[in-house]
């Protein structure tokens, strides 16, 4: 399956990085320019392993995806339980890595394309789009681990 991934070193702790990427509500909407809407389903308060959550993306788009895995500080881990219907299968995972100058952030994502005839041409797409989508995103996160507002939210 394709997969596009981006990477970005913050000057804070691991895990001050991983309660970044974590927020939600109005303040995950002022530094995360691809999401429009997230919220928890099933009466879900907090991120969790099993935890399903419906993210409306800023492009349009909606996905309801599910934590595979949360493991504070290091990773976090979601696939795609519904979403547009050009995503065959969609994942991400996020790692949190201290470095010498804080914490090491690499973000991947992993998608195929239906219907399958249409994945020679679609894929080269998701790739640029997705790519360009990532890169934004992890860009924004960084520049939200520097913000001292953001900051002091989440007790960095």
């Amino acid at each position: 399956m394709p997969q596009v991934s981006a990477q970005v070193v913050v000057p804070v702790p691991p895990q001050v990085a991983f309660a970044v990427s974590q927020t939600t509500g109005e303040l995950r909407l002022t530094w995360d320019p691809f999401i429009r809407r997230q919220y928890f389903l099933d009466g879900a308060t907090a991120p969790a392993k099993g935890v399903r959550t419906r993210t409306l993306a800023r492009l349009g788009p909606a996905m309801t995806s599910e934590y595979v895995s949360y493991r504070p500080p290091t990773s976090v881990g979601m696939t795609m339980v519904d979403g547009p219907w050009f995503f065959d299968r969609f994942g991400g995972g996020w790692r949190f890595q201290a470095h010498p100058k804080g914490t090491q952030a690499v973000w991947k994502y992993t998608y195929s394309v239906r219907p399958a005839w249409l994945r020679r041409i679609a894929e080269p797409i998701g790739q640029w789009l997705l790519g360009r989508e990532i890169r934004r995103r992890i860009e924004a996160f960084g520049a939200a681990c520097r913000d001292p507002d953001i900051l002091r939210a989440v007790g960095g």
